[in-house]
């Protein structure tokens, strides 16, 4: 490989890197443990709904 190309790699990710690492602070925060929580109650519902059909 030349050294006078650009190979892409790091640094073409670099601004994905900036824009997912930025804090919005109008951004919806939920507490991953809520997300788990709702859908075990969400499978237990499919599994009661499956039971009583």
């Amino acid at each position: 490989m030349s050294s006078g190309q650009n190979s892409g790699g790091l640094m073409s990710s670099a601004g994905l890197v900036r824009y997912f690492d930025a804090e919005d602070r109008n951004a919806i925060r939920i507490d991953p443990r809520t997300v788990v929580a709702v859908g075990a109650l969400f499978g237990v519902f499919v599994l009661v709904l499956s039971a009583a059909l």
